[in-house]
C-alpha cells in the first residue's frame, strides 16, 4: 500500500509546510508493521519548540509520536488514504 502515485489536496498545499508533507509520506512508507490500513491519520500540534506529530491507524492498531523542532509548526488533522490506484493526503475537513 501507498507505493503508487501520490497527490496533495489544495488544503494541504496551502496549510502544511512541504517538509512536513514529505515527512508524513516518509512515516507512512517506513512503518514497521505487518499490515498498513488504507487510512492513515496524523494529528499535528504546535508546541513551544516546534511540531508534535501523532501518526495512527485503526486496524491493525498503530501509533507513533514524534517531536520536530521548527519555526513553522501547524495545528491540523491530516488523512492519507490509499485507494489502490493512488494515494491522497488531505486535511480532515476536506474529507
Amino acid at each position: 500500500m501507498f507505493n503508487n502515485q501520490k497527490f496533495l489536496t489544495c488544503g494541504v498545499m496551502a496549510d502544511i509546510p512541504s517538509w512536513l508533507t514529505n515527512l508524513m509520506w516518509h512515516m507512512v512508507l517506513t512503518m514497521e508493521i505487518e499490515e498498513k490500513d488504507y487510512l492513515q491519520v496524523f494529528k499535528l500540534t504546535k508546541t513551544p519548540t516546534g511540531q508534535h506529530i501523532v501518526h495512527e491507524q485503526e486496524q491493525p492498531p498503530y501509533r507513533y509520536e514524534l517531536d520536530v523542532p521548527c519555526d513553522d509548526a501547524v495545528n491540523a488533522k491530516v488523512f492519507v488514504i490509499d485507494d489502490l490506484t493512488h494515494s491522497t493526503m488531505l486535511l480532515a475537513e476536506e474529507y
